[in-house]
């Protein structure tokens, strides 16, 4: 029970930027309090200019919606806009390291946002052109916020999707979790007419809406929602083990490689030795593995420590003597 006023309105209003309506007995029961303290924390939110919607009922409920200014304590219009514009850009092309709690404050911010805000912000957004690697898909920054509402609110979400081979269909799903592993977005979800667990490329749906039909949570079959993505994508595509000796410590190691590559176990202070799967191809891992900035050797598989060989002539002829850039061999046709 929280019986600290201060603490217990910041937990409120945490729960109320969840885009969705709670109704006055849930946050009862969150709060530990009487639904007439939840009345009573609702108006002195309203107070320090918080807009706070009630709507009538049996049980009433309470959503936080846009106002005509931004609510004291938070952000004034040139940060707020700042940050929206941050938050869309990393959301919008799986920047490596943006994960999920990026997608959950670019919608808690965008919905209380003044339309003037959100307009600057779109303006702004459609002006500008990101440079990115090119390895990672674009994805609307509208589809990520209204599946993570979808998600925070145990809503279903009904979406157009288009297959690998494309193939179009229409899924009606129970969203479970958000996942990125660097390059791409993932929905974890649950199959309404499959009657089955599915995990989802986000740069492949399209049309997404939330029905407004609440569901109760599922048990996932797997510790958790990256576990579950993981050994789907196994699941679905050949993969091989391989092995990788670092003379550099695991965290040092660790930093310069994606994370859902596994962890490298310290073999002492200053070596490291990674062990994992992977369904990249080889030569994508070979390129990964030396952009570690260390010295490295490759144990297994087979096919990964020929394709290091060949990387590293190919780098040793490609730094040689400038004076040699004149004998390569034009294309032919």
């Amino acid at each position: 029970m929280t019986t600290d006023t201060p603490a217990r309105l910041l937990q409120l209003l945490s729960l109320l930027q969840t885009p969705r309506e709670w109704p006055g007995g849930e946050l009862s029961e969150r709060l530990g309090v009487s639904r007439r303290t939840v009345r009573r924390d609702i108006d002195r939110l309203r107070e320090l200019g918080y807009p706070v919607q009630a709507t009538k009922g049996a049980d009433g409920g309470y959503r936080l919606v846009a106002g005509k200014a931004m609510p004291p304590l938070v952000l004034d219009d040139e940060e707020a806009v700042a940050i929206a514009v941050g938050l869309r850009a990393g959301a919008g092309h799986a920047v490596e390291g943006v994960e999920e709690a990026s997608v959950r404050a670019l919608a808690k911010l965008e919905q209380v946002l003044p339309s003037r805000l959100r307009h600057r912000v779109s303006t702004l957004q459609a002006a500008t052109t990101p440079l990115t690697s090119g390895d990672g898909a674009s994805i609307a920054p509208e589809t990520l916020t209204v599946m993570a509402s979808c998600v925070a609110g145990r809503e279903r979400l009904r979406f157009a999707y288009r297959s690998g081979d494309g193939t179009p269909s229409r899924r009606l799903t129970e969203p479970y979790r958000l996942v990125s592993t660097g390059r791409r977005w993932y929905l974890v979800a649950y199959d309404v007419d499959r009657e089955d667990w599915r995990t989802f490329r986000v740069d492949r749906v399209s049309e997404p809406f939330a029905t407004g039909s609440r569901f109760a949570a599922r048990e996932l079959p797997a510790g958790n929602a990256a576990d579950y993505l993981r050994q789907s994508m196994y699941r679905r595509q050949e993969t091989y083990t391989f092995e990788v000796a670092f003379a550099a410590p695991a965290e040092f190691v660790a930093a310069r490689l994606p994370a859902w590559l596994g962890a490298p176990e310290p073999v002492d202070d200053h070596r490291c030795r990674l062990r994992a799967s992977a369904g990249d191809s080889v030569e994508w891992l070979a390129v990964r593995l030396a952009m570690v900035d260390c010295e490295f050797v490759v144990h297994e598989p087979p096919e990964l420590v020929g394709c290091v060989r060949d990387l590293g002539a190919r780098l040793t002829r490609a730094g040689g003597d400038p004076a040699d850039s004149g004998t390569l061999a034009a294309p032919r046709g």
